[in-house]
């Protein structure tokens, strides 16, 4: 029907004829924009707010986020979650997901690499060395859960090595995710914890309280991957943005590492 119509009106003058092709155009625009449904660690959510404004602003294409622990996503794409990418906190689950061939084949790859902080909203009150672990000055230790957070398990690593993790057992809390702990945190339910640094840069907070930045040498690399679960047009195009140097500024602005970069 419509079809019929737009063919009648191009018979008549050109002025028509321009209107109509310019409709066409914006049909077929239509037709071609797809809304994407991400699936988006804890960590990398604020981030990937900013890069899919960035990327909707040069496309036809729109991002729905779904934010939690990796674990947590994990689980329900293999329980048929109908999430189009996945942005892991991790590289185990993105690899676990490849060889029960869950996603696009040769999709995976590493976007970021994440950083490990301890931090209060509490000026002056967490040293640069991370000495106040040892003091014992403080009630509550916030940490993400290791077995369902990599940012948790980096934490871990951080107590075991310092000879820590056995003797602070009791003060710990642990969050399900890297956002919950931060909120143990950040309502001060917990004098201090383990955040990921991105949470603490590019949203202002950066400037309150006390941190220190840890080490490398302290935790395994984070090394957070990517992969597509469906193959479309749309899922095609944001891992190109992905990928692109647009947006490797805005990561490196939120607090993480390229995977180019050299790790410390």
């Amino acid at each position: 029907m419509l079809k019929t119509s737009l063919t009648i009106i191009v018979k008549q003058t050109g002025r028509v004829a321009l209107i109509v092709i310019l409709l066409s155009g914006a049909l077929i625009q239509q037709v071609n924009a797809e809304t994407l449904r991400v699936a988006v660690a804890a960590n990398f959510k604020t981030t990937l707010e900013a890069l899919a404004r960035d990327f909707e602003a040069n496309s036809e294409h729109r991002l729905v986020l779904a934010s939690g622990s990796t674990g947590k996503h994990y689980a329900q794409i293999l329980n048929g979650a109908p999430f189009d990418l996945f942005f892991a906190a991790d590289v185990r689950r993105p690899a676990l997901l490849e060889e029960q061939q869950r996603s696009v084949p040769n999709s995976r790859f590493t976007y970021a690499l994440g950083k490990l902080a301890l931090w209060s909203p509490k000026a002056d009150y967490v040293d640069r060395e991370g000495a106040i672990l040892a003091s014992g000055d403080f009630r509550r230790l916030a940490m993400a859960n290791p077995r369902l957070a990599p940012y948790g398990l980096a934490a871990k690593q951080v107590l075991k090595r310092r000879g820590l993790y056995a003797t602070l057992q009791p003060r710990i809390v642990r969050g399900e995710s890297i956002a919950q702990t931060f909120q143990f945190v950040a309502s001060g339910n917990a004098q201090l914890g383990f955040v990921a640094l991105s949470q603490l840069q590019g949203t202002g907070i950066s400037k309150q309280g006390s941190r220190w930045t840890i080490p490398q040498s302290l935790y395994d690399p984070i090394e957070q991957q990517a992969l597509m679960l469906n193959d479309t047009p749309a899922a095609r195009a944001f891992i190109t943005y992905i990928k692109s140097e647009p947006a490797g500024r805005i990561m490196r602005r939120f607090g993480y590492a390229a995977p180019s970069q050299e790790r410390e």
